[in-house]
Order: C-alpha cells, then sequence, then structure tokens
C-alpha cells in the first residue's frame, strides 16, 4: 500500500491562493490515479480534483474548474493542488487519496480510492 501525507494547508483571505501538498511513500505511487477530497464541518467528503498515474488527464468538480489545478510530479512522488481564487465555501479538511485498484479510470468518488492521507485544514476567509 502506500501512505499520503498532505501540508500546505492554512488560512487564506478569499481571493487569495494556497498550494496543497500530497507526499507518498511508497515504490508504486507512480502507477495509481490520485485524487483530491474535501470535508467541511458536518457535510460529507466531496470530491474536488483527481489526476492520472500519468499526469495526463485531470478532472474537477464543476465548482472548482478554473481556479484549482491539480498536477503531479511523478519523480518525487508528490501530487500537489493549486487553489486560487479562494473563497469561503472552499473551507475544510482537504484530504489526498490514491485508488490503487483501478488504473484504466479516473474516478470521482470517495468509495474509488482506497489509500487516504490524514488532511490539511483550509480556512478561507470572507
Amino acid at each position: 500500500q502506500v501512505q499520503l501525507a498532505e501540508s500546505g494547508g492554512g488560512l487564506v483571505q478569499a481571493g487569495g491562493s494556497l498550494r496543497l501538498s500530497c507526499a507518498a511513500s511508497g515504490r508504486f505511487f507512480s502507477t495509481y490515479n490520485v485524487g483530491w477530497f474535501r470535508q467541511a464541518p458536518g457535510q460529507e467528503r466531496e470530491f474536488v480534483a483527481a489526476i492520472t498515474m500519468s499526469g495526463g488527464r485531470t478532472g474537477y468538480a464543476d465548482s472548482v474548474k478554473g481556479r484549482f489545478t491539480i498536477s503531479r510530479d511523478t519523480a518525487k512522488n508528490m501530487v500537489s493542488l493549486e487553489i486560487n481564487s479562494a473563497k469561503p465555501e472552499n473551507t475544510g479538511v482537504y484530504y489526498c487519496a490514491a485508488d490503487t485498484v483501478h488504473p484504466w479510470e479516473l474516478r470521482q468518488e470517495v468509495a474509488g480510492f482506497n489509500s487516504w492521507g490524514q488532511g490539511t485544514q483550509v480556512t478561507v476567509s470572507s
């Protein structure tokens, strides 16, 4: 399996930017699709963005398209999420997750990912 560790969270004003990182351990990380999810207090965890193992294809939730960018550095075993034009509704704990089961399909649901990090808090103030 793979261990994931998120970093880069913090407090940002509305309209500001933040870059989250997900560092992975494990020799097969480059063969996994990776996603970012957000969970706000009292709400279910929801999909934000995902990227294929090659980095050649990405997917985004409609609410973040054009503002968030997911990318990966295979050599560094790292996946990043760039948050731009942040909005208060982007507040929550952001989780990085790996899909070690479905390499042929870029999933967007929580159940499609089976390895999770501990999360990093992002707070966007209005």
